[in-house]
């Protein structure tokens, strides 16, 4: 991905972080950290194995990640 791309991404996630914090009116988040984590792993790994379509190994190389932690993670999001 090139710089702007990411750029882009950022800034959605950002945007996002701001609306989600002015929706909670005041009241204190919990557990942030691993809600947007889950938020956004889902999703990332559904993209992925579609562009990679459907095969782990290229998955994972796109991903950065070892196949067995992504054949993990596909699991806890039931995706396999």
């Amino acid at each position: 991905m090139n710089s702007k791309g990411a750029d882009l991404l950022s800034q959605c996630v950002s945007r996002s972080l701001k609306r989600y914090f002015r929706d909670l009116n005041g009241e204190e988040p919990a557990n942030l950290y691993s809600m947007v984590m889950h938020e956004i792993e889902k999703p990332l790994l559904e993209v992925v194995m579609q562009q990679a379509q459907s095969n782990q190994t290229r998955a994972a190389q796109m991903l950065g990640i070892n196949r067995n932690t992504l054949r993990k993670k596909l699991k806890q999001y039931q995706l396999d």
